[in-house]
Order: structure tokens, then C-alpha cells, then sequence
């Protein structure tokens, strides 16, 4: 639990004193490691507003009087700590450092006529629009097939055709290699995205990434298609455009490989940065 786990921390940190503790996601950590040490960096990898300890005004002010930096996963993470806080108290205090993949080697010639929607196969990920909206595309192009990375116990939905295949779930290295044989990758979750791993992945590997225009997914694709009507009818127009027009698909996975940053070497030198700096 968590004060068990605190408080074997602070046992080391009495014998030892760490130059900078970084803490994520975990904003409720502060008060406990503040009494020995004040060199706290606080990390945000998902909606701050949503968090023990953070969701009102004054324990946001609270967290800023008592860290170094607070680093935010994407603008739209930092845009909910910031809501109705004067920018004069948290001024020069904030900082976006987005999460990061590997650029994966692709060939985007050896690409397959593959659609993959990767994640929890439920409502909240958006898995009965793609379900509906790629139901009729495999219909209607029986060379092109669907891959679904992910399971979900508590909701089902199931195509019956012999191009949908359902894989469960998979380890890391499986899903990359699916990444990279894979044409299109479908990011449609109707829940707001804090930023989104599943878009940052499959736009390191090359797809033609479509995603919800919510949250941070912009962020983790900023070259993706982006759904501004989140349906399976849009879903499936957009899908239908990218298969008929060779072109037009082959452009965006360039486009999006080509000017793929947010890698994990260009991360952490942003991450050293300010460690750096503090230090």
C-alpha cells in the first residue's frame, strides 16, 4: 500500500539523501517526502483533475509551493493542472516533455493490407466504431484484413468474417512487428487520450495512423488523420479514401515516418536538460 511503501522510501532516504526524487503520477507522495527532502520533481502521465490530491485549487497551489518542476505528458495534461490558476504562481515552473518510442526500420513498400486497432477492445477505446465502421470495408475490399491487438472481458463485439482476426493479448515485440507490416492503425477512443501511446507507436512504424481529435492524441500523431465526427460512418469514409486512392495513403505513412520526433533519445536529452539545471 502506499504509506508501507513510503515509508520504506523514506527509511533509504534518511541514510541516503537522493539530489532529486522524481515522482509520477503520484501527486498524494508529496507531503510524505517533503518533510526530509525538498528537491521533488512531479511527472503527470494522465488527467491531473482526475487525481487524489490534485483536483482542487488549492491543492494544485500546494503541489507548486512544494516542487522544483512539474513535467506534463502533453499540453492538454498541462492545460487541466493550469485550469483556474493565476499564470503568475505557476509561471516558469511548468514543463511538456512528451512520452517517446524507438523509430522503428520500416520499409513502407513492404507495408500489408492491414488495418490494426490496438488497446482494451471496449466503448471507452471506441472498439464497437471500428468494429462497425470496419465490418463494411472488409466487405467491400476482401484483399484488405483487420488485426486486433487487446481483449476486454466485459464487453463484446466480434465480426464474423475470415479477414477479422482477433489476436488477444500480445507482448510489446509482437505489436511492433504487427506496427510495421501494417498499412493503417486506428486510434478512435471516445474517452480523452492524455496524450496517447498507442498513436506515438504506430506513428514510429509508419502507418497511416486515423484518431480521435481528443485529449493529446494530436500530440502523439500530429500528422494522423484526425476524426472530428468520432462515428463509424466518418471512420469508414476516411478508411474507404486511403484503400481506393494508393497515393493518398502512401503519403501519409511517409509523412507521418518521415517527420516522426518524439523519439527517445531527442526525450531524454530534454529530460537531462532540466535535470541538469535543478541540479
Amino acid at each position: 500500500s502506499t504509506k508501507v511503501y513510503i515509508k520504506k522510501f523514506l527509511d533509504f532516504e534518511k541514510r541516503k539523501r537522493s539530489n532529486l526524487i522524481e515522482i509520477h503520477n503520484r501527486p498524494e507522495y508529496i507531503d510524505y517526502i517533503y518533510k526530509i527532502n525538498k528537491n521533488i520533481i512531479l511527472y503527470f502521465h494522465n488527467d491531473p483533475l482526475s487525481m487524489r490530491y490534485s483536483k482542487k485549487i488549492n491543492e494544485r497551489i500546494d503541489i507548486l509551493n512544494k516542487t522544483k518542476k512539474i513535467i506534463f505528458n502533453s499540453k492538454w495534461t498541462k492545460k487541466q493542472f493550469t485550469k483556474d490558476l493565476p499564470k503568475s504562481i505557476y509561471k516558469n515552473k511548468l514543463l511538456i516533455i512528451n512520452q517517446s518510442a524507438k523509430k522503428q526500420k520500416v520499409n513502407l513498400k513492404d507495408k500489408e493490407n492491414i488495418i490494426i486497432f490496438v488497446g482494451r477492445l471496449n466503448k471507452s477505446k471506441g472498439y464497437d466504431i471500428f468494429c462497425k465502421a470496419v465490418a463494411n470495408v472488409l466487405d467491400r475490399f476482401p484483399k484488405w484484413k483487420s488485426i486486433i491487438i487487446g481483449d476486454e472481458p466485459r464487453e463484446k463485439y466480434f465480426i464474423n468474417n475470415d479477414k477479422f482476426k482477433l489476436l488477444g493479448f500480445q507482448k510489446h515485440i509482437s505489436v511492433l512487428k504487427w506496427f510495421k507490416k501494417s498499412s493503417i492503425a486506428v486510434v478512435c477512443s471516445r474517452n480523452i487520450e492524455p496524450f496517447g501511446r498507442t498513436a506515438l507507436e504506430a506513428s514510429s512504424c509508419g502507418c497511416a495512423v486515423i484518431i480521435s481529435n481528443n485529449g493529446g492524441l494530436p500530440e502523439a500523431s500530429p500528422h494522423a488523420i484526425k476524426l472530428k465526427d468520432l462515428s463509424s460512418k466518418n471512420l469508414e469514409k476516411n478508411l474507404i479514401q486511403l484503400i481506393k486512392n494508393k497515393k493518398k495513403l502512401f503519403n501519409l505513412q511517409r509523412t507521418i515516418y518521415n517527420k516522426f520526433e518524439l523519439t527517445n533519445s531527442l526525450i531524454s536529452k530534454k529530460i537531462d536538460l532540466y535535470r541538469d539545471k535543478i541540479l
